[in-house]
C-alpha cells in the first residue's frame, strides 16, 4: 500500500487525498488541532508540531509539504531536516508546494520555470529561501524533491460568490494588473500526475491557461449568479487588508507548458470561467440550493 505523509494537511492536500484514497492509498496528515475533521475524511491524524515525524516518515512512501515558511525560515526544515534526510532512501516522491510569488513583478509579462527569481514581497523572499533550503537538503541526502509553484488557489469554499451575494464584493482596478489562478482540483491532478511520473529535481508552475485582471473574474462570478457586477474601485482608493494589497504589488502571466508536456496534465478548468461555474455548482449542491 502506498502511504502519503501530508505535512500541513489543508485545503490543497485534502483535494489530493480525494484523488488518491479511492486508489487504495493511506493518508497520514499533520494538524494543529483538527484531528476529528481529518478522521471523518478517512485521514490518519498526527499532531505536529508536537509529535515527532520519524515514525510517520518511516511508514511513508510519499511526502507532501504544504506548510509555508515564516520570515525566520522553514519550520519543517528547522525541526525535521535530519529525519527527512534519513528517510530519503526509501521515499519515492516528495512534493513541496511553493508559489509563483517567487518570480516577483513582471509588469504583466510572461514567466516560466526558467525565469530568474526576483521576489518583491517578504513572503516571496521567504519562499525563495525555503526552496533553496529544500533543494540543498535534497542535494545532500538524495531526497526526491519536486517543487510546485502554485498560482492563486480557488475552489469550493474559496470563491467570490458569498461576498457578491451579500454586497461586500468590489472590483478593484489597477491598470495593467493580471493574476494567474488555479482550481484546487487541477492542483490535485497535477500532483497525482507527478507522483505517477516522478522526476526528482523538477520544478513546475501550476496555473490555468488564462491570466486575467481580477475585476474580470469578479464580473464573471456576478454574471453566474445573475447579479449586476459589483462597483469598480480604483486600487489607489481601495481599502484592502495588507495581505490582499500585497498581491497587487506584482503583475505577471505564468506559463504552464511544463505540466502539460512533461506530466500530460489536461486541465479540467483551463480558465476561471469554467472553474467558477464548477465552484458555484459545488457550493450550491453542498448548501442544498
Amino acid at each position: 500500500m502506498k502511504t502519503l505523509l501530508s505535512i500541513g494537511h489543508g485545503y490543497t492536500a485534502a483535494a489530493l487525498a480525494r484523488v488518491l484514497m479511492p486508489q487504495g492509498w493511506h493518508i497520514i496528515g499533520t494538524t494543529r488541532g483538527h484531528q476529528a475533521t481529518l478522521l471523518s475524511a478517512g485521514i490518519e491524524p498526527v499532531s505536529w508540531p508536537g509529535s515527532p515525524l520519524a515514525p510517520q516518515l518511516a511508514r511513508a512512501s510519499h511526502v507532501l509539504v504544504s506548510i509555508a515558511p515564516g520570515l525566520s525560515g522553514d519550520p519543517i526544515l528547522a525541526r525535521e531536516a535530519e529525519v527527512l534526510a534519513k528517510a530519503a532512501p526509501h521515499l519515492e516522491w516528495l512534493g513541496y508546494l511553493s508559489t509563483t510569488g517567487v518570480y516577483g513583478d513582471h509588469a504583466g509579462g510572461w514567466v516560466d520555470e526558467a525565469t530568474p527569481l526576483a521576489p518583491s514581497t517578504e513572503r516571496g523572499h521567504a519562499r525563495v529561501a525555503a526552496e533553496t533550503a529544500w533543494a540543498a537538503l535534497a542535494a545532500r541526502s538524495g531526497l526526491p524533491l519536486h517543487i510546485f509553484r502554485l498560482a492563486g488557489i480557488y475552489g469550493p469554499g474559496r470563491g467570490p460568490f458569498e461576498k457578491i451575494r451579500n454586497g461586500t464584493a468590489r472590483r478593484v482596478v489597477k491598470p495593467g494588473q493580471v493574476f494567474s489562478r488555479i482550481h484546487v482540483d487541477d492542483i490535485a491532478a497535477t500532483l497525482a500526475a507527478s507522483i505517477a511520473r516522478p522526476n526528482p529535481g523538477a520544478i513546475y508552475n501550476v496555473c490555468d491557461n488564462d491570466p486575467a485582471p481580477p475585476e474580470d473574474v469578479i464580473a464573471c462570478a456576478a454574471a453566474l449568479l445573475g447579479l449586476p457586477p459589483p462597483p469598480l474601485v480604483a486600487f489607489t482608493e481601495a481599502v484592502l487588508p495588507p495581505m490582499a494589497a500585497s498581491f497587487y504589488a506584482e503583475s505577471k502571466r505564468v506559463r504552464n507548458d511544463r505540466i502539460k508536456s512533461e506530466l500530460g496534465v489536461r486541465l479540467r478548468y483551463p480558465s476561471y470561467r469554467e472553474g467558477l461555474a464548477a465552484v458555484l455548482a459545488a457550493e450550491n449542491a453542498a448548501q442544498g440550493r
